[in-house]
């Protein structure tokens, strides 16, 4: 068995210069694409449950399925809740099987923030599960705008919850369908001399490879979530697969084709993070 907790995998990254990828899965689908990938990359992966997957299936059932793949790989692999918005939400998850879970209280005042984000730490904690918190807020393209991580409210937010991993808005977006964005390297530096928590970004598949890859050898930045790439990869591969025989009506055959181009696409993701 290989499941792992964030702690577990975001430790060895930070001090051996890689990151690892927090892969936002839909469905069974992309879940054993992306541990298939893992093992051929020979690397850890953290399969993420966020909203829009907890909107179509039940946190015991992600729960279970998470650790079923993990149970079954070479690899460590961290079942983790993302954007968990409720204290509720988190303890579900934990009572579920996660071993990590995010608390996003980034919309909320600092002092708010850092008080329940704390209150999620220590349930966590309890349970020998990690929690990642948020500062500052990652916006979404065409949608709402960012606020950029003050660096001396990160390093309080760190210091009073204790967070294993903390998520940081430095020019990242959710939901980038290209590659041209680009992180902010000075405010990172700035916040990286205050705090030496583990960093995460949200909106990961808007940051240019070359960066990733740079970021991930010199800062404290461990894990980059990816989702939306990812799920360009599914939709491409589901439409060829539809379109190559418009009379097939068995989506357990037309699901199996989505298979090989996911483990392709994820593996090109972990290739450019890993050390």
């Amino acid at each position: 068995m290989t499941l792992a907790t964030l702690a577990d995998v975001l430790g060895p990254a930070k001090s051996g210069g890689y990151a690892v990828a927090g892969l936002v899965t839909l469905g069974w689908e992309d879940m054993r694409a992306f541990v298939a990938a893992a093992e051929a990359e020979k690397c850890p992966v953290i399969l993420q449950a966020g909203p829009g997957c907890r909107a179509h299936t039940p946190l015991p059932i992600l729960g279970t399925m998470f650790r079923h793949l993990a149970e079954g790989s070479s690899v460590p692999v961290v079942a983790h809740l993302d954007h968990g918005y409720t204290k509720d939400e988190c303890e579900l998850a934990i009572d579920s099987g996660f071993t990590s879970v995010m608390f996003d209280g980034s919309k909320l005042a600092l002092a708010d923030n850092i008080a329940q984000t704390a209150e999620i730490v220590e349930l966590a904690h309890r349970a020998g599960v990690s929690c990642e918190g948020e500062i500052g807020f990652v916006g979404y393209a065409n949608g709402a705008n960012s606020a950029g991580t003050d660096p001396i409210e990160a390093e309080q937010f760190a210091r009073e919850t204790g967070v294993d991993a903390m998520a940081i808005s430095v020019g990242n977006v959710h939901l980038q369908q290209d590659k041209e964005g680009g992180l902010d390297e000075a405010r990172i530096a700035q916040i990286q001399q205050l705090t030496d928590v583990p960093l995460v970004i949200h909106g990961g598949s808007g940051v240019p490879v070359a960066q990733r890859k740079k970021l991930a050898r010199e800062t404290n930045i461990c894990k980059y979530n990816i989702g939306t790439e990812l799920r360009m990869a599914f939709g491409t591969a589901m439409r060829d697969a539809v379109n190559s025989n418009p009379n097939r009506f068995d989506r357990v055959e037309i699901l199996k084709e989505t298979h090989d181009p996911m483990v392709a696409a994820a593996r090109q993701v972990l290739s450019a993070l890993k050390g």
